[in-house]
């Protein structure tokens, strides 16, 4: 009898549990969550610090300019989507523009973050205007053509061509690894009228680790394992081609070599990076 009565118990529980569910359960507007369940992840995710560096343990140094292409699959989750997203998984440059006007991020005219830009004038870079013709019908029935001015600010999503990484390679003695710190990231679009990419503005990457540790990024393999921004910058998770690397006359690879001797040149500075900390362990 004692059995029986435990064998029913947790039936009669759940169908308790259910009936309740039927009936007294009412949702509300702010109730309905677009998935399975609450992504805590991305939310509480915290940016991994960077571990003190003494001057002294830096035994050797390399800066090192690179272009992210983001034509280039391997780089498409920095550049999709390029229509607004309020929620979910918003591009890159959504999250910088977000971040920019809020004022969590400060935009800068150049690499080296000396000249901030103010908020009105990036605001006038981060949306497009143009003339456009609008066409009316008179009271005779002739089509009346009228010039207006339009702007909008989501066309940039899908011009953008390229960001560009400034970065420090190093050696750290203390550790006997080698190193990179990412110091800024220089968006680009494309400028049709000179075919040339165009400079938007310039972030220093160290303020910015903690908004992207806050924004997931798409996961061809598994929507469950999506990583952020901040984890694609850590762990290298794209594709690039050296642009320049530090020199005595200050130019960039293509001021001293086009075409297929660019991009020789460009494998040449990765493979002196690899090579140097390669070499310490075979003397």
């Amino acid at each position: 009898m004692i059995k029986r009565f435990f064998f029913i118990l947790p039936l009669f529980v759940i169908f308790l549990i259910q009936k309740g569910n039927a009936q007294g359960t009412v949702f509300q507007p702010g109730d309905y969550r677009d998935g399975i369940y609450d992504k805590e992840n991305s939310i509480n995710r915290r940016f991994i610090p960077y571990t003190h560096l003494r001057i002294g343990d830096v035994q050797w140094e390399r800066r090192v300019w690179r272009e992210i292409d983001l034509r280039e699959k391997i780089n498409q989750p920095l550049y999709l989507p390029t229509f607004p997203m309020v929620t979910g998984r918003p591009s890159f440059f959504q999250v910088l523009q977000k971040s920019i006007v809020e004022g969590e991020i400060i935009a800068f005219s150049d690499d080296e973050f000396l000249i901030p830009y103010e908020k009105q004038d990036i605001l006038d870079k981060l949306k497009k205007c143009d003339s456009i013709n609008e066409s009316n019908v008179s009271e005779t029935g002739e089509e009346i053509l009228t010039s207006i001015w339009s702007c909008d600010s989501v066309s940039i999503y899908g011009n953008m061509r390229s960001y560009q990484l400034k970065e420090d390679w190093f050696f750290d003695k203390q550790k006997s690894v080698l190193e990179v710190r990412i110091l800024g990231i220089g968006a680009y679009t494309y400028d049709e009228a000179k075919e040339s990419p165009k400079n938007i503005f310039w972030v220093y990457f160290p303020a910015c680790r903690p908004v992207f540790a806050q924004y997931e990024v798409f996961n061809t393999k598994n929507d469950a394992e999506r990583r952020t921004y901040e984890d694609i910058f850590w762990k290298r998770m794209f594709n690039s081609k050296v642009l320049k690397e530090s020199n005595v006359f200050d130019r960039l690879i293509q001021e001293y070599s086009k075409g297929i001797d660019a991009l020789l040149e460009s494998d040449r500075v990765k493979q002196d990076i690899f090579r140097y900390e390669h070499d310490l362990w075979h003397l």
